[in-house]
Order: C-alpha cells, then structure tokens, then sequence
C-alpha cells in the first residue's frame, strides 16, 4: 500500500516515514504543502497523511484539493488543533480522520488500517502510452494486452515515466520513486543499469526512454 507523509517538521517526518516503510508500506513524503498537491497530482496513495501547518499550502488546502479533484486517497490529518472547531473544519473540507499531536504511533497505524478497510470509491485509473499499459492498482503493466514482467525497481520508475510523460524525469526524482533510500544510487550507475534493463524490455510497446542531456530522462513516442 502506498502513503504519503506531508510533515514539515523534518524529525516527525523522518520518524513516519521510517515506521511506516518498517511495517511495509511504501512512502512518499514532502515536507511543504503544495509540493504534497504535485504528488498528489502524479501518483495515487491509498492513505495521505498530511500535517495542519506546513508552508506552502495548508494541510487543509491539500485535503480540499484531493477532493476538489476527485481523488479517493484516504486523508488523515495531524494536528496540535484539537478545538472542536478546528475538527469539524478539517473534516468539512474532506478529511477522512483526524490524529492531535502529540500521537502514539501505534495509535496512527491503527488508524491507517481502518482506513484501508474502508471503501476508495473509485479504482486508480490505468496509464496508457504507446501500447503500454500501466495498472496502479494491481501494480501490473502489459504491452498489447500482454504481461510485462518487471522488478519493483523497474516497475516504480516506469510508473514515475509514464505519469509525468512527456515532461523531462531528473535522477534526483528517479532516485527518490525507484528506491527506498535515495542516497543508494545517486552517486553510482544504479540508475543507468536499472533504466538500461528497463530499455530492453520496451521495443514492442511503441515508446522509448529518451536521455536529456543534462537534465534527466523522458518516455516518448518511439
């Protein structure tokens, strides 16, 4: 399951997005408000979990965008606000629940899971490019109806490809979706070898991963 971690304060952010990650879950995380919007615009998360204040868009602007825009990510809002209020704010602009700090972090993967229990509304739509498709949902991509077998490095960077085609993917963005720790291939060929094994595999799909000089990497028509 995918979540997304929006926490300006960089330790609770780190903390999150460590124990969540330990329990198995995949994380995205952003420390400002309106860089959780572009997130939010690219991928789809089954649970956000978004702090009250942050700089750039309030966490209640990114709960009222996600709705705004039809999107059926769970939200779970973090807070120091516990007037009655400011809850009945929160949830009237389109939060699913509401945690006040400071929070068991127990308490907050308890919360998640009731969340996932719940209902989406709609499943995430499939990415078509070309005669690839990508389904986010069951994590599968097939080429003209066929299965295309990939690793989940290779899987997550040609989702990241896919969703923001035709616009330039730097490394930093490739590093950051395609591994846990991002630190791991910056720096080392990690991502020229899984992008290489990633070429490999595409000439029947009618698309190409094209090297930008300098500026990183884009999916286009082959």
């Amino acid at each position: 399951m995918r979540v997304l971690v929006a926490e300006d304060d960089p330790g609770l952010r780190e903390v999150l997005v460590f124990g969540l990650k330990d329990q198995g879950y995949q994380v995205d995380a952003a420390e400002r408000g309106d860089d959780a919007i572009d997130l939010l615009k690219f991928y789809d998360y089954d649970v956000a979990v978004v702090d009250w204040r942050m700089p750039g868009a309030e966490g209640i602007d990114v709960v009222a965008w996600a709705r705004k825009n039809g999107k059926p990510t769970a939200m779970l809002m973090l807070t120091a606000r516990d007037a009655p209020p400011d809850r009945i704010r929160g949830l009237d602009a389109g939060a699913d629940d509401y945690l006040v700090k400071p929070f068991d972090f127990g308490e907050l993967l308890a919360r998640i899971r009731a969340l996932q229990r719940r209902p989406r509304g709609v499943d995430a739509p499939a990415i078509t490019r070309g005669s690839l498709t990508l389904d986010p949902v069951r994590r599968e991509v097939t080429v003209s109806g066929r299965a295309l077998p990939l690793t989940a490095t290779e899987y997550n960077i040609l989702e990241l490809l896919m969703r923001r085609s035709p616009a330039v993917v730097d490394r930093k963005a490739i590093a950051e979706h395609g591994w846990d720790d991002e630190t791991d291939p910056l720096g080392s060929n990690a991502i020229d070898v899984q992008l290489s094994r990633l070429r490999a595999k595409l000439p029947a799909a009618g698309i190409r991963i094209v090297t930008v000089r300098g500026a990183g990497y884009r999916l286009e028509e082959a």
